[in-house]
């Protein structure tokens, strides 16, 4: 299992140019093999990954998750085969739908079909990453356009899927998946198994599954939960994480969070691999009174584990 590093504000540290260009440089020194930059209401996460493709030379650099609505799937594959020039080949392109109250009452755009739009967005975007001419009549885009970046490569698609729909969609159509809120029995017992089978019956290889969760290295993890429950809150009450945790079991973000001292962690994030895991997006954070110092020896785990 690959272990990468969310970048940007979720990474505990303000999303400016330079701070995400040097999260991103620290990444690559500490040896992950990849840094996530989220989408949400600040720097934008393609743009993120260019510039820092710039500056760095042998980490991926991807999206943990761009929206679908709200770009129209010929500029978002524009930035995509962009954003793979300027990374020289190692930008993965993570989208996802985001979520009703986002996109019908902060956009004020429909939601009504998210699992239809992000079918016929993939049947786009998938051949206009690849610079082909695409002349397409469907019920959500008529397009006809190509996209051509002198000396890019196409790069890989990830759909942020947790639904039976979505990860068949995304065994079919993409490179794999890139989840959140989404813990051991639900990965083990729904998501690997559906996307992979998924993946086979379409002739593909076999697809990644990024699984991000919140991390923190501590010898009090009913804090740790406490805090993740606090830190993460919005996560427990978007339909469809709840939907992740109650299938987990869980009562709130803190208790998917993986917690715990060394042994315990690095336990975990066995489970994790065993259970189909590809990639670990580590999202650190800190918890009980310790704050930085959690986080660093959080990390300090991650690295070591990386060089073992």
């Amino acid at each position: 299992m690959r272990i990468g590093i969310g970048i940007g504000e979720i990474a505990g540290s303000p999303a400016t140019v330079d701070n995400l260009v040097e999260q991103a440089k620290q990444a690559e020194a500490d040896g992950f093999a990849s840094g996530w930059f989220a989408n949400i209401f600040g720097f934008d996460a393609i743009l993120g990954c260019a510039l820092a493709g710039r500056e760095t030379s042998k980490i991926e650099l991807g999206t943990a998750v761009v929206p679908s609505y709200p770009r129209h799937p010929t500029a978002m594959a524009q930035q995509a085969i962009s954003a793979n020039a300027a990374c020289d080949g190692r930008f993965a392109l993570g989208i996802g739908l985001s979520h009703q109250i986002v996109i019908e009452n902060m956009l004020g755009m429909s939601y009504a079909k998210p699992y239809s739009h992000m079918k016929e967005y993939v049947e786009v975007l998938n051949p206009l990453l690849r610079g082909e001419g695409v002349g397409h009549q469907g019920a959500e885009f008529k397009i006809m356009a190509q996209i051509q970046v002198a000396g890019a490569t196409p790069p890989p698609l990830l759909i942020a899927a947790l639904a039976p729909k979505m990860l068949a969609l995304a065994g079919r159509e993409t490179a794999g998946t890139i989840t959140w809120m989404t813990a051991m029995k639900t990965l083990k017992d729904h998501t690997v198994p559906r996307i992979t089978d998924a993946a086979a019956a379409a002739g593909k290889p076999a697809p990644r599954v990024v699984c991000g969760l919140p991390l923190s290295v501590t010898n009090d993890p009913k804090a740790a939960r406490e805090k993740a429950n606090q830190a993460f809150q919005i996560y427990g009450t978007l339909p469809s994480y709840r939907a992740m945790l109650d299938r987990e079991g869980a009562d709130g973000p803190g208790d998917v969070a993986i917690v715990g001292d060394e042994a315990s962690v690095g336990e975990q994030l066995d489970r994790l691999a065993e259970a189909g895991v590809t990639d670990y997006l580590a999202v650190p954070f800190p918890s009980g009174d310790d704050g930085p110092a959690s986080v660093a020896r959080t990390r300090e785990l991650l690295i070591k584990r990386i060089q073992s």
